[in-house]
């Protein structure tokens, strides 16, 4: 089976690129469990300073969930809601700063997890949102991550209509840190990655455990709220 990720090195620079390109780099709860996995992995190398995330291709960074893959039965709900958990835990536990060069499109969950990151890179043709709603789906992640790293306001808007937004507005709310060419973004990435890596690991470590710590509590209850805000979403659809 192909793996549904790839890693490599640059230096002390992790390159871990999402590679579902045919799915618009999608991921299901396998290729969650393995970005888990290999972030822990990443994370234990001392000599990793630095993790850069990206999507396979040149049309998205990632369309969030798959949603080919089948939702979960009644009593597996609260196990697929803890995995999630894991998944987004496992960007907010790094200890080590996280860039997402932005290749594309980032929506839903995608979009979630380029706001986890610590610094992101785009360019001209990024598009970026919560498009949940107009599938009909409540979201329980998104309004948390959006307004801790947007605002109330700005997650009201984009979790209640499901927009997505351009690059010039995700330049305007200040969404990328940099900017380059579509083919450009990862090495722009590297360049950020350089400056990080020479500053000292313990500090770099220390401070963003403790920007993580601010919203600690909002994201315990938004695992707490999410399998009943989903199994009313799938009894009104049944």
């Amino acid at each position: 089976m192909p793996a549904l990720i790839n890693i490599t090195r640059e230096g002390p620079t992790a390159i871990l690129t999402f590679d579902r390109p045919d799915a618009l780099n999608a991921w299901n709860a396998e290729m969650r469990a393995e970005i888990v996995a290999k972030l822990a992995t990443l994370d234990a190398d001392p000599d990793v300073r630095v993790v850069i995330v990206t999507g396979a291709g040149l049309r998205a960074f990632g369309a969030g969930q798959d949603r080919d893959e089948p939702a979960p039965a009644d009593a597996e709900i609260e196990a697929w809601v803890a995995g999630w958990g894991r998944f987004f835990g496992a960007f907010r536990a790094l200890s080590k700063p996280t860039i997402a060069a932005l290749n594309g499109v980032a929506a839903g969950s995608a979009f979630q997890v380029a706001l986890l990151c610590d610094f992101r890179i785009g360019h001209a043709g990024v598009r970026m949102g919560q498009p949940e709603i107009r599938a009909g789906i409540a979201s329980s992640s998104g309004p948390w991550i959006i307004s801790s790293a947007l605002g109330l306001a700005v997650a009201t808007d984009l979790c209640l209509t499901g927009r997505m937004m351009e690059a010039a507005e995700c330049r305007r709310l200040g969404l990328f840190n940099r900017e380059a060419e579509p083919d450009q973004v990862v090495a722009e990435a590297l360049r950020l990655a350089a400056d990080l890596a020479g500053l000292s690991p313990l500090a770099l470590a220390l401070t963003r455990r403790r920007l993580k710590q601010f919203d600690e509590a909002d994201f315990a209850e938004t695992l707490a709220l999410w399998p009943g805000m989903f199994r009313q979403i799938r009894d009104r659809q049944t």
